[in-house]
């Protein structure tokens, strides 16, 4: 993700052809319900730590916050609000647009009893236990992780790496013993963002410095798609798919939009929420979409009704540089709060 420390988070076929038009506000639907709190993350210095992607593994009820420079990834308990480090992680510091910061881990994606982690330290995609939280087989890229996705159908984790403007895929058959597949996918861009409908065999990803959104065959590997959703110079960040309805969520520097996937990305939805998005989440059983935005210091709740609209229901104060949350099945969501080293725990609303 091309973001800084303190502000946090389809081609062949053509552009869509709707038009744009302004995006609702969620200026309107304040709801704090009960009171947040924080969670301090082990290790992180005073000027903060680098977070990025967190994940949520629904069936262990845990939070994985990679924790970069700290050297560990934190994991949390959902239900009993434990944190537990896994320490020892490679880090390094790197230069990025004129600051040098202290990189390690930074990504997650939850697979088949296990969770992948991404490590821009050295490189590596490393297998943990869900269980256990041990660490099983690693394997090394010649290029830096950004975004992990495990893709239930293949057996795969699909991983970012806009370095080199390319995806790389592992084959996760064995899930605790990942191995690198020979297949690099490579675009005219920087792939951005992720999301997967397993049911129809299609990967999204978007190119963030051409501002286009993708649509990539899982067993061809060809881009079938590309769409423009017009996020402008930033270009589009994160993706969430909803198999329920075929329609892709599409977040951009200060919104978020929906695109029909069936009728050629054409867009039926779109919300402003605030400068600074990234990554969102969604609960499918609630129809919720939790989008955190770092500059404007707050995360927008809003509903994803069947026809593709979004309505935002809650808008809750969040911190400077707060942002890529994710959220439980009940509605619980958590904020990565980089710049003070901590997780913001937001409690689910009583009647969203």
């Amino acid at each position: 993700m091309r973001s800084s420390l303190s502000i946090l988070l389809l081609a062949a076929c053509g552009s869509s052809s709707s038009t744009a038009t302004p995006p609702a506000t969620a200026a309107d639907t304040t709801k704090t319900g009960a009171a947040q709190h924080t969670i301090a993350l082990p290790g992180a210095p005073e000027g903060g730590v680098f977070l990025d992607y967190l994940a949520y593994d629904a069936g262990h009820h845990k939070v994985w916050v990679p924790a970069a420079g700290t050297g560990r990834v934190d994991v949390i308990d959902s239900t009993t609000g434990k944190l537990t480090s896994l320490e020892g992680w490679v880090t390094k510091e790197m230069e990025r647009n004129g600051h040098k910061r202290l990189m390690g881990p930074t990504s997650a994606t939850v697979g088949d009893g296990v969770v992948y982690v991404g490590n821009r330290g050295d490189s590596t995609i490393c297998a943990i236990d869900a269980s256990t939280l041990a660490k099983r087989g690693c394997v090394t890229l010649d290029a830096m992780p950004d975004g992990l996705q495990y893709v239930a159908s293949t057996e795969e984790v699909w991983v970012t790496t806009p370095r080199d403007k390319s995806i790389r895929i592992l084959d996760a058959s064995k899930a605790d013993q990942p191995s690198l597949k020979p297949d690099k996918l490579s675009f005219d861009g920087e792939p951005e963002g992720f999301a997967v409908d397993n049911k129809r065999g299609v990967f999204f990803t978007n190119l963030e410095d051409k501002d286009k959104t993708l649509a990539i065959d899982l067993k061809t590997h060809a881009t079938t798609k590309t769409w423009e959703p017009k996020c402008g110079e930033d270009g589009p960040k994160g993706l969430i798919f909803d198999d329920a309805t075929n329609h892709l969520i599409v977040v951009c520097p200060a919104s978020i939009e929906t695109l029909d996937v069936e009728h050629d990305g054409a867009m039926i939805g779109n919300l402003a929420v605030g400068d600074g998005l990234d990554a969102i989440d969604y609960v499918p059983a609630k129809h919720l979409v939790f989008a955190a935005a770092g500059k404007a210091e707050k995360m927008v709740v809003a509903k994803l009704a069947d026809d593709g609209k979004l309505v935002a229901v809650a808008t809750i104060t969040t911190a400077k540089g707060a942002r890529n949350a994710v959220a439980t099945e009940d509605g619980t969501a958590y904020v990565a709060d980089g710049p003070l080293g901590t997780v913001i725990v937001v409690p689910p609303m009583a009647n969203p």
